[in-house]
């Protein structure tokens, strides 16, 4: 089913932390399995681990993927010291991101993979934007489907357990104002239909957290349940979701307790996060729904202390780019 794809797009991310070796040891395991990718980033921070290819084109780049490690060469300006992150290469490193959404969005890649990022060296250099997920949803501008909502939204996946975020990188004293109905509504509806699109639920089914302890204990506790996020519930509903809530968030995550969902949706960024990697610490996956390019990272960061030491896991890498390549095929042959 993937075998006639394109391959996938994987942007190398800050070069001075793990990306480099992930990468390496991911392409390692699935060189002669695939799915075929091609590293959109600078040859030289990864040679001398594997044989290196560089290629001007996806196509080439996946007829060499079994013999070498293909990489659309965009070189840094600057040298790459593993565990220091650089300001100066942050130009280069939103330009391989803007380079592999821009291969998905014209079809000559399948999907887009991204390594991780670190916010700050970027921020420094005048990135305008929280990170991948919102930068992706001003390069592939958002899609609203047959009433469905509009993303970006940020789903974390891992074993069975899949969910979505209403807020992302928001200081958690933030988030109760933001915490609006067309917020929540929005997200259930991008979610339901990316289950339906992306994952094969044929009738997917949301549970919604709560935001306070207890979900509020009637108001008790917190009133934003009893003014927003029930109301978000029932209009979930009328518009044909089938969606449960609001519910504590500490009886959410439990396995019986998954069983009666397909998704959940949370309110903040470690209400979500947190049972992901208490799930699959190592296997977790970050997907961007509502794009019209199927995106996925690893759910992890650059991981500087230990960039270079030959230490970092590749799983939640290679769980990405199969997963990655899964959408796409699901995609393609059911446009």
């Amino acid at each position: 089913m993937m075998t006639h794809l394109p391959p996938l797009a994987l942007s190398l991310g800050d070069p001075a932390g793990i990306g480099p070796e992930i990468i390496v040891k991911a392409w390692r395991a699935l060189r002669e399995t695939g799915p075929a990718f091609v590293v959109v980033g600078d040859a030289a921070s990864l040679a001398g681990d594997a044989p290196v290819r560089a290629v001007t084109d996806l196509a080439a780049g996946a007829a060499a993927f079994s013999g070498a490690l293909p990489v659309l060469d965009l070189p840094l300006k600057t040298a790459v010291v593993p565990g220091r992150p650089d300001p100066a290469a942050a130009e280069a490193i939103i330009g391989w991101i803007r380079t592999g959404a821009e291969l998905a969005l014209s079809g000559a890649a399948s999907a887009l993979v991204t390594a991780p990022i670190a916010k700050a060296p970027l921020y420094a250099a005048g990135f305008a934007f929280p990170g991948h997920t919102e930068f992706l949803g001003e390069l592939a501008p958002p899609e609203g489907r047959d009433g469905a909502g509009r993303g970006p939204v940020m789903m974390l996946a891992a074993g069975d357990l899949r969910v979505a975020l209403v807020t992302i990188h928001e200081p958690l004293s933030r988030v109760p104002g933001l915490l609006t109905l067309d917020a929540i509504v929005n997200t259930g509806l991008v979610a339901a239909d990316a289950l339906t699109r992306d994952f094969g639920v044929a009738r997917p089914r949301l549970a919604v957290a709560g935001l306070n302890p207890h979900a509020g204990e009637a108001g008790a506790l917190g009133s934003e349940e009893i003014a927003v996020i029930a109301p978000a519930v029932a209009a979930l509903r009328a518009a044909g979701v089938d969606a449960a809530g609001p519910s504590p968030a500490d009886s959410l995550f439990h396995a019986e307790a998954r069983a009666r969902y397909d998704a959940v949706l949370c309110m903040y960024h470690d209400q979500a996060l947190i049972p992901v990697k208490m799930l699959d610490f190592w296997g977790g996956v970050n997907i961007t729904l509502g794009l019209p390019i199927v995106r996925a990272s690893p759910d992890h960061g650059v991981g500087f202390d230990i960039a270079g030491q030959g230490l970092a896991r590749p799983d939640s890498l290679i769980a990405a780019l199969r997963l990655a390549a899964q959408i796409a095929a699901r995609r393609a042959a059911t446009p």
